[in-house]
């Protein structure tokens, strides 16, 4: 939840200033143009986001975005991180990684916007933590239910025979 707000927030900020719009393209959050230059985002919440799985998929929807545009768009892909550092923005892979400052700085064309959110923010995790914990405490009532109908005796203590055999019982019907 925490991070659809900050990407909503970072899409609304962008929109404000340079006019930056959802992006219809598959993984790319968000599309802007800022001195003669075309940015599209994929937008994270931090920066220690992935794994190299994830990385290259987000470097073939970077691929694909230039593509589309074209050999004469001037086209920068950026792995934008609503918080935190990276000292390297230039990837071997031929993006950027703006986290934090360096992030916000370039939506919104503002230094200091990254400071700037912090009370919204503020109030916005309050809010989404209320609404997080009540989902949290029916989730937890019904999986303790669900556990305690199937994996507990009458008396409440645990069948370890069922949790072994959910755990570990064959599923393939293979005989030696």
């Amino acid at each position: 939840m925490f991070g659809e707000f900050l990407e909503s927030m970072a899409i609304f900020v962008c929109a404000e200033k340079f006019g930056g719009v959802k992006s219809t393209s598959e993984g790319i959050d968000l599309e802007f143009s800022r001195d003669d230059t075309r940015y599209a985002v994929s937008i994270k919440s931090g920066p220690n986001w992935a794994n190299s799985r994830q990385i290259s998929k987000m470097v073939t929807d970077f691929d694909r975005i230039k593509r589309i545009a074209g050999h004469r768009a001037h086209v920068v892909c950026v792995n934008g991180c609503c918080y935190g550092k990276d000292g390297k923005p230039f990837k071997e892979k031929g993006y950027l990684k703006l986290c934090g400052q360096d992030f916000w700085f370039l939506i919104s064309g503002e230094k200091d916007m990254y400071t700037e959110i912090v009370e919204p923010l503020g109030f916005q995790a309050r809010i989404r933590c209320d609404e997080f914990n009540e989902a949290y405490g029916r989730v937890l009532t019904r999986f303790t239910q669900s556990f305690t109908e199937r994996y507990c005796m009458a008396d409440g203590a645990l069948n370890w025979r069922k949790l072994v055999e959910l755990n570990s019982a064959t599923q393939s019907g293979w005989q030696p």
